[in-house]
């Protein structure tokens, strides 16, 4: 058994209980917490190296073979994902030593924050739908929890709406089960995507691609189910909310590309056309939402929901060359918005204020934080060099090749629209004179365990711009193995 591929579920699992173990010791939970996020990036980049020397890899738990037993399956789009997301858990678990009071440590900060990555990694590593369910589950109940602590009344505010639409979305997600369960007798994914003859003859195909979309749609804040987002994601402070921001709509995107690229890859007319009309919708209100905004995580929380649109714009595509542009988004928006949420952080403690109206003279006073800045952001707009404009080109070469007119000028003007939103953000707390003085700076070694993850997040994001070939040739790989779901199916079922 390759061990390697259980140890994005077992790292995070053995910190969380560490961590909760060393609860009145706070050093020490701390340093586990780091010392738990570096091993965890560790396994991410050996799952990279593993898939690129040996293909695709598939473990079968307790040695039943599929599709009976609990597959763990791994191949370039979720190995991706796991060393993305060890990245930025390390980044944040870092930042977060400083940018997390004493209370919320208390209370459990770094043990559910651990929980989270352990659900995030096994909905991405997972085989089979019922698993994928019981990860989502994980996810749900410990970023409930992180959401919560603090007890503010705007954070309950916010867990209700999350709570509540989630519930929405699991149920529409079960409904899928259920349905393909009875008409298959199987869950594995693998084994779905050679089974799915008695859901066509039932007529039921676009009815449960729909559940899935709504299931899937709700936790990636795609159109029009997205409200839950900017409700919630601004109420915890800055490394819960980028740990949010960066991953959790990744975790529905995902699951999304997966199951309509290995049980749905002929989609009929309506459900592509749905997928189309859904991802120029998330772009446009997600945008216009921002433009409107002046709470800078909330602004930032409406960006989050417009980029999930050019990933569903490469997945209605359904070709090789846009599910490449959207993967290669994917993994450079993970550190992007991750970063972006802690400079949101930041610009909240220096200025003594969330309304970006009201703050000013980051430039003059804070200009490493303003250089930090400019990087996520610029990709974000998809200005070159920086990675976002690759993948958005990618994105638009993609729909050009399909003839998808309408939808390239909406990419298009979104990607002005962006543009113009942080240039907001920027002329109103950056460039714009500060009147009086900004508070007084924090203390040095805690503006050092802040700015240096986002530091190194804005200098990875300006290393991707600049050597974007490498990473683009394995989103490029990673979308061939969808498109032809052959070597998939036979790691996983053998033959």
């Amino acid at each position: 058994m390759n061990t390697l591929l259980i140890l994005p579920i077992i790292v995070p699992a053995i910190t969380g209980m560490l961590a909760l173990l060393a609860r009145n010791y706070p050093t020490v939970q701390r340093g586990l917490s780091v010392l738990g996020a570096i091993v965890m990036f560790g396994v991410g980049g050996g799952l990279v190296y593993q898939v690129q020397s040996h293909g695709i890899l598939a473990v079968q738990m307790g040695n039943w073979p599929a599709p009976f037993g609990i597959t763990l399956v791994v191949d370039y789009f979720s190995a991706g994902l796991v060393a993305v997301s060890g990245f930025v858990a390390l980044a944040v678990a870092v930042y977060a030593l400083a940018g997390i009071d004493e209370t919320r440590e208390r209370f459990g900060f770094h043990i559910l924050f651990h929980l989270l990555i352990m659900g995030i990694n096994g909905a991405f590593i997972t085989g089979d739908l019922f698993n994928m369910y019981v990860w989502f589950e994980v996810l749900l109940i410990s970023s409930f929890v992180l959401l919560v602590l603090g007890n503010d009344r705007e954070q309950l505010d916010g867990a209700v709406k999350y709570v509540g639409i989630n519930l929405v979305s699991s149920a529409a997600f079960l409904t899928a089960i259920g349905l393909l369960y009875g008409l298959t007798g199987t869950l594995n994914l693998a084994d779905l995507s050679q089974s799915m003859a008695p859901v066509r003859e039932a007529g039921l195909g676009p009815a449960i691609a729909m559940l899935f979309l709504i299931g899937f749609g709700i936790k990636a804040g795609l159109f029009p189910l997205y409200y839950w987002l900017p409700a919630s994601y601004h109420t915890p402070p800055a490394p819960i909310a980028a740990i949010f921001a960066g991953l959790l709509t990744k975790v529905g995107i995902y699951s999304l590309i997966r199951i309509f690229t290995l049980l749905f890859p002929n989609p009929d007319g309506y459900t592509q056309a749905v997928l189309l009309v859904v991802a120029g919708a998330t772009m446009l209100l997600g945008v216009f939402g921002a433009l409107v905004q002046r709470h800078i995580l909330r602004l930032l929380a409406f960006l989050v929901i417009s980029a999930m649109g050019y990933v569903v714009m490469g997945l209605g595509f359904l070709t090789t060359l846009g599910l490449a542009g959207a993967i290669f988004y994917v993994f450079q928006d993970v550190p992007v918005k991750t970063t972006l949420f802690l400079i949101g952080g930041l610009m909240e403690r220096e200025t003594g204020t969330t309304n970006i109206s009201k703050m000013g003279g980051l430039y003059e006073h804070r200009p490493l934080l303003a250089t930090m800045f400019i990087v996520p952001a610029f990709s974000l707009a998809g200005f070159p060099p920086f990675p976002g404009f690759w993948g958005k080109l990618t994105l638009l070469q993609a729909g050009v090749q399909q003839e998808q007119w309408v939808l390239v000028a909406v990419a298009l003007v979104v990607g002005l629209l962006t543009l113009l939103a942080v240039a907001q953000v920027w002329g109103r707390a950056f460039w714009r004179p500060k009147e009086g003085e900004l508070p007084t700076m924090e203390a040095l070694n805690a503006r050092f365990l802040m700015n240096g993850p986002v530091g190194v997040l804005a200098l990875a994001l300006f290393v991707l711009g600049c050597y974007a070939e490498p990473v683009f040739s394995f989103a490029h790989k990673a979308a061939a193995h969808l498109t032809d779901t052959g070597p998939y199916v036979q790691a996983v079922l053998g033959g």
